[in-house]
């Protein structure tokens, strides 16, 4: 029998999130297995095995290839489907711009920001590096040096906003997805940014458009 791709997600979790926002904007349906990660579940078999780095999401391809990291997942799938709307640009220009600002938004926002939660709250004790369980202490002082480079990204971005609609241009892309994600955990590590009121406006003017078909 012939296997299925199937992507494993936790709804979650800050990546997953960028995956489902980009499954909504472009159509593509693909068959979804949820794991609790919070339990534990991707540290037991098979998925052990299936993405021995035990982050999530992970892509199962039909020939057993595994494709694991959101954006390369989404990057597969928009390039293997049909699909009109094309998140990570159409032109080598378009595409070029939308890899530039994502980078921008994932080195100076989502990343500081994983790991500074990580490292404030109590519930990630033992869990500081994502797919793991270690005896790693907790640094606080991770948590405002992500909070303080996240502010400096927030600046850039507040000015940039003010001439584009979107992150990348005057069409939304795979960059205001990673950007929408980095203002969620912006306030999940309790970042006070209401200052910043392009960013706020573009992040609200994303939410309402992500939860109009939910």
């Amino acid at each position: 029998m012939k296997k299925l791709m199937k992507l494993y997600q936790f709804d979650l979790a800050p990546a997953s999130k960028r995956v489902t926002s980009f499954l909504k904007e472009t159509g593509i349906e693909v068959p979804i297995v949820q794991l609790n990660v919070r339990d534990g579940d991707q540290f037991e078999e098979p998925f052990n095995s299936l993405n021995p780095f035990h982050c999530i999401p992970f892509l199962e391809l039909e020939d057993g290839t595994v494709i694991s990291e959101s954006v390369a997942i989404c990057r597969f799938l928009e390039e293997t489907n049909n699909t009109s709307k094309k998140l990570f640009g159409k032109t080598s220009k378009e595409r070029a711009i939308i890899e530039m600002w994502n980078r921008r938004l994932e080195i100076d926002g989502y990343i500081p920001l994983i790991n500074g939660i990580r490292n404030k709250f109590e519930r990630y004790e033992g869990k500081v590096l994502p797919g793991t369980r270690n005896d790693l202490p907790q640094v606080p002082e991770i948590a405002k040096r992500g909070i303080d480079s996240c502010r400096i990204l927030f600046e850039r971005l507040n000015a940039h906003l003010n001439m584009s609609s979107y992150v990348a241009g005057e069409a939304l892309s795979i960059a205001d997805l990673t950007g929408y994600v980095v203002v969620q955990l912006a306030i999940a590590i309790e970042m006070n940014f209401d200052e910043f009121e392009k960013v706020k406006a573009w992040y609200e003017k994303l939410d309402r458009r992500f939860k109009s078909d939910e």
